[in-house]
């Protein structure tokens, strides 16, 4: 058994699993169970830092265990209220790749400063394909920051990963802003509809 090529991403030349992915693995693999402890309340006097310990138990009786940790200072901005969800998530992904031996980090454990962004890969490309083509102009405006700031919000609002996402329209990294503006106004319209 193994994991599907459709949950793993590239960022950045890193290879990185999908949690989605770590779980169906796990599933596959004869899942019993995970059980999570929230060892750290964030609070003012640690920084907000939430820490979570998960346990994840097979059927054959081995059990696997991992750290997760999150803060304002390694989420997104729109991820900052459900600190103890994403330490939650980062604690079972690290457990659940150890139960099913994958060696390349999850990237929902990736912490905002270490994750790479859309809109930084768009300029690495951009500059990569530039030096390839010879002209030194990259061609076609991509998103902007701001954009992908955006975009990622209306994606985790409408209950969408970036994987599911980029499996159906391609890399973020290689929207143009006029594509970029386009799925953000359906994702807008498509929550409104919901909640209306």
């Amino acid at each position: 058994m193994a994991i599907p090529e459709e949950f793993f991403i590239v960022r950045q030349g890193r290879r990185m699993v999908l949690y989605a992915g770590l779980l169906g693995e796990a599933h596959a693999r004869g899942l019993k169970g995970i059980d999570t402890e929230l060892l750290q309340v964030p609070v003012a006097e640690n920084g907000n830092v939430a820490v979570v310990k998960a346990t994840v138990e097979m059927e054959e009786g081995r059990t696997f265990s991992g750290i997760g940790d999150a803060s304002p200072e390694n989420v997104g901005r729109g991820i900052v209220p459900h600190i103890i969800r994403m330490a939650e998530t980062r604690a079972k992904a690290r457990a659940l790749r150890d139960a099913v031996n994958i060696g390349v980090t999850a990237l929902e454990e990736m912490g905002e400063d270490d994750a790479p962004t859309p809109a930084r890969e768009t300029a690495r490309a951009n500059v990569a394909s530039a030096a390839a083509n010879g002209d030194g102009v990259p061609q076609g405006p991509g998103l902007s920051e701001k954009q992908e700031k955006k975009l990622l919000h209306e994606l985790d609002r409408g209950g969408y990963t970036v994987g599911q996402f980029e499996e159906k329209n391609g890399p973020i990294a290689e929207l143009t802003k006029a594509k970029a503006s386009w799925f953000i106004d359906r994702l807008v319209e498509t929550r409104e509809g919901k909640d209306g």
